[in-house]
């Protein structure tokens, strides 16, 4: 899966996609984009893959699309700057719809305008304490081409999405941390430390229920609360059924048994007391 713009390797249960450009802030090409949705079914049909990790190589997560190639406007004429966006570049939104395992971002610099989005389409964001975001579309007079008028409102709120989509500023990790934006910011060199520690323990959970739990929660936005109980009963009949939630279950019963009985020689019987007095 690997290529010179994207490597992919899998080690203890986690892929990672390191994309691989950073003299360009990791810009994305068509040919990146390419092997990043290739990297992304891969992981996805592997059974030795729990979780997946994205970074950016050098100092920059990703600055969007190449400019001088997937950026540049005059080059053909609008149907073929459509399906450049809708049939080559959001290959890789529809595979992460399709992935139910957990993908984690770790912003490692900075994030802006279709690379932020890649980040926001993930399902868990730790940031560097030095890491900055801005969907900047607005700046180069553009729309938010890559899903950031999707996953940004359901991430920050409509309103504060606005702010950000129309504004265009750059915000700091702090304050990407305080809206919603991001789940962790940490300090630069311990970055990918937390993001794999997590990524770990996420790894040694049972694959069915940790995808049923991502499958439930993507889809909780667009089912009403009886479909979503159903759909959550259904999942729960299943994993209980499975050998690992059997004997989880199992333990956590004879932990019961055993404080019960530690609780009980431990109490005198009613009366003791007085009888010693």
């Amino acid at each position: 899966m690997s290529t010179e713009e994207l490597v992919y390797t899998v080690e203890d249960g986690i892929a990672t996609l390191l994309l691989n450009r950073p003299d360009q802030r990791n810009a994305f090409t068509l040919t990146m984009i390419d092997a990043w949705e290739r990297a992304l079914r891969t992981a996805g049909a592997d059974p030795e893959v729990k979780v997946v990790v994205l970074t950016g190589a050098g100092e920059g997560f990703c600055a969007g699309g190449d400019m001088d190639t997937v950026g540049d406007t005059g080059a053909s004429g609008p149907l073929e700057q459509k399906n450049t966006l809708h049939l080559r570049i959001h290959k890789v939104a529809r595979a992460l719809e399709d992935l139910d395992k957990p993908v984690i971002a770790a912003i490692n610099g900075v994030a802006v305008g279709a690379g932020l989005d890649m980040a926001l389409m993930c399902d868990i964001r730790f940031a560097a304490r030095s890491a900055r975001m801005s969907e900047g579309y607005i700046r180069l007079g553009l729309v938010p081409g890559d899903g950031g008028a999707y996953f940004l409102p359901r991430l920050v709120g409509q309103s504060k999405a606005l702010e950000l989509l129309l504004g265009g500023e750059f915000v700091d990790a702090e304050e990407a941390l305080r809206i919603g934006m991001v789940n962790r910011v940490v300090d630069d060199a311990d970055l990918l430390g937390e993001t794999y520690a997590f990524a770990a323990k996420i790894a040694a959970r049972p694959s069915l229920p940790v995808g049923m739990i991502k499958r439930a929660v993507r889809s909780s936005d667009r089912l009403d609360m009886r479909t979503s109980l159903d759909l959550i009963s259904s999942h729960m009949a299943v994993v209980m059924s499975t050998p690992e939630a059997q004997q989880a279950i199992d333990a956590v019963r004879s932990a019961v048994v055993r404080d019960k009985g530690r609780s009980a020689a431990a109490t005198p019987p009613e009366g003791t007391e007085a009888r010693r007095t």
